[in-house]
């Protein structure tokens, strides 16, 4: 009995070690799948660092140490070489490669990118602040429906230290002014202090902006401190405004989808099956058995756009059908076969339509 004890004792600790050796599982941490694409691991990032920021987690010890572990994760798992390493041997060989930055939080680049807000203010509401710039950015109805992460090149102007001084925090301030014997008078008038001098300096940053699923048209995303600078202040942000591009089979109404399609007048007759491509490629099956008339309108639930708020929840697609109509003559033979067949009696009905 205490021998198998011993061998239990033994089995545990080497798995410990295993365990240790193999390092943190990084596909667990940000919670996606092996065969997951850079896309998918980014999203998975940008949801979870929201979650588990310290600034929100204030009552959980562990808040930092679960952040660190969703950096490094996130760090490994978007850089290709870095993930072809680790899937062949762990975190252990990064580490051995020297491949593991740790060079600082990479939430504070995604931060701005993704403009993440946690509801403070982050400047004094009297500090002197640059302009906010707003920049339309054209999407096509793609990637509105499957989203998508879309890189734009930003030329910033920051500043940079410079030889000399300059006037700076400018205010007014009420002086009293000596006017002669037993006269006095309070003026007011401008007071600065002396700062070091800087200059602006154009600098290339690149941006990344998740095009979300469900976006709709005019929708905006703040990238903090990434507007105009202010000498003596904070920046101004930087707003992108997502502008839907016109697309040439699908109308999008809310969350809804229109198309129109043209089937020759024998479908319309006799019934026909056909397949309507979606957005992301996938195939929408119509058949129809019956007789459709020009201007006909069916609804396929559930193939719409996703909601924005909610991503299970669809919008439908609605489809119109036109009839194309042979061009060429009939003889008086077709022209008597069809009158049999559709046995219809002359309808001359005149109203008006609109």
């Amino acid at each position: 009995m205490q021998l198998i004890k011993c061998l239990v004792i033994v089995q545990l600790s080497l798995l410990l070690v295993e365990e240790s050796l193999a390092g943190r599982d990084f596909y667990k941490i940000l919670n996606v799948k092996k065969s997951a694409n850079t896309n998918e691991v980014k999203k998975a990032y940008r949801r979870l660092a929201k979650e588990l920021h310290p600034d929100k987690n204030k009552d959980d010890p562990d808040a930092s140490t679960k952040f660190q572990d969703l950096g490094a994760a996130y760090e490994v798992l978007s850089n290709p070489d870095k993930r072809k390493t680790y899937d062949r041997c762990g975190e252990e060989c990064l580490k051995k490669e020297g491949m593991m930055d740790h060079g600082g939080d990479p939430f504070s680049s995604f931060f701005g990118d993704f403009g993440f807000n946690f509801g403070g203010d982050g400047q004094q509401q009297d500090a002197p602040r640059g302009a906010d710039i707003v920049m339309d950015l054209y999407v096509s109805l793609e990637e509105l429906y499957s989203g998508n992460f879309v890189e734009i090149v930003r030329n910033k102007p920051v500043t940079k230290p410079a030889s000399g001084t300059r006037k700076c925090n400018c205010r007014q301030e009420m002086v009293t002014r000596n006017l002669g014997p037993g006269r006095f008078q309070m003026i007011q008038q401008t007071v600065c202090d002396e700062c070091p001098n800087v200059k602006l300096v154009n600098e290339e940053r690149t941006l990344e902006i998740e095009v979300e699923q469900g976006m709709v048209d005019g929708q905006e995303t703040r990238f903090v401190a990434e507007g105009e600078p202010h000498i003596d202040g904070e920046p101004g942000d930087l707003i992108v405004r997502v502008q839907q591009m016109p697309h040439p089979r699908f109308l999008r109404k809310n969350d809804d989808l229109y198309t129109n399609v043209t089937i020759s007048l024998q479908d319309a007759l006799v019934g026909f099956s056909m397949e309507v491509k979606h957005l992301d490629g996938h195939l929408v099956p119509v058949t129809r058995e019956k007789v459709t008339w020009p201007g006909a309108r069916i609804r396929k639930k559930g193939e719409g756009m996703p909601n924005f708020e909610n991503n299970n929840l669809t919008g439908n697609l609605y489809i119109t059908f036109d009839v194309e109509f042979p061009k060429k003559d009939l003889t008086e033979e077709d022209k008597e076969a069809l009158k049999k067949i559709l046995d219809q009696s002359s309808i001359n009905r005149i109203y008006n339509g609109l």
